[in-house]
């Protein structure tokens, strides 16, 4: 117990808001990324596609564990 909290339900909690939140701060990353190469419209689309492919994953990874609970 850590702070009245079990580790499965501290390892729940950064498993769904902590990973939503760094993901977040991927996309700004990302987007940064972008405004500083100067990549435009195109560029920017090309750079979120290769690298948020990963986030889309995780995304359809949370969707398909809620259907299969519900």
């Amino acid at each position: 117990m850590i702070f009245g909290y079990t580790e499965e339900q501290i390892a729940h909690f950064f498993l769904t808001w902590g990973v939503g939140a760094f993901i977040l701060f991927m996309v700004f990353i990302i987007l940064q990324l972008a405004r500083q190469s100067k990549a435009g419209k195109f560029g920017t689309f090309v750079i979120f596609l290769g690298l948020g492919v990963g986030f889309v994953g995780y995304l359809a990874k949370i969707i398909i564990q809620w259907w299969i609970e519900k």
